[in-house]
């Protein structure tokens, strides 16, 4: 599956030709909505294969989604993929040897998100990319921008916030700071304080009156 955040969870067409630096043709195509969902890294042996980080939660089932494209209009198809420590090798067709495979180091594949299986999302999951672009909201209507990336660094998924002319900021996605993922209306509701992105208020002090006023 690709990748997918779920709460309580322990812990994404104008056809041509192309002859690449290399010299062999590869068919070319234009994303209208990529989902990332693989980037290439350093070679494996000899005969072409290179080592992949899959961003899919089988890193296996990269290879059940059709071919892979990159954002210049490559097209990727596996071969052959199998497990290893961390990342899965990958054969890809037309690439042969090792300085084919060399080539490719740090590619980004994607496919469309039209591509993606809704139907085996459950109530509560939600792909990454369906993420981006929801405009941000509080109970009482603020707008805070609009999400603009999703990243794990390790520690657990963060929404990128993006307001006009403001910096971007980092909220943690879950359940506490985000209540409410409305994807039909474009629509995502957080609570700003757990969100960190405001300061809890604190009730003003009161005097030794009820009212706060002092008896003379």
């Amino acid at each position: 599956m690709p990748p997918v955040f779920r709460f309580f969870s322990p812990c994404f067409v104008l056809k041509r030709r192309h002859v690449d630096d290399l010299g062999w043709r590869v068919p070319m195509t234009t994303l209208k909505n990529p989902v990332l969902m693989a980037t290439v890294g350093a070679a494996q042996g000899l005969r072409g294969e290179v080592r992949v980080r899959a961003y899919t939660a089988d890193p296996i089932a990269l290879g059940d989604y059709g071919n892979l494209r990159s954002l210049d209009g490559r097209v990727f198809e596996i071969l052959e993929i199998r497990e290893a420590k961390n990342v899965v090798v990958v054969r890809f067709r037309g690439i042969n040897d090792r300085n084919a495979a060399e080539a490719l180091n740090g590619l980004d594949l994607y496919i469309e998100r039209e591509a993606l299986p809704d139907g085996e999302l459950d109530d509560d999951e939600f792909y990454y990319a369906d993420l981006e672009g929801l405009d941000v909201y509080d109970g009482d209507g603020k707008h805070y921008g609009a999400v603009s990336a999703v990243f794990d660094f390790g520690a657990g998924d963060l929404l990128e916030i993006k307001g006009p002319g403001k910096r971007p900021v980092l909220i943690p996605f879950s359940e506490t700071a985000v209540l409410e993922i409305d994807l039909e209306s474009g629509r995502l509701l957080i609570d700003p304080v757990a969100a960190g992105l405001e300061e809890e208020s604190k009730p003003r002090k009161k005097g030794p009156g009820s009212d706060g006023s002092v008896e003379g």
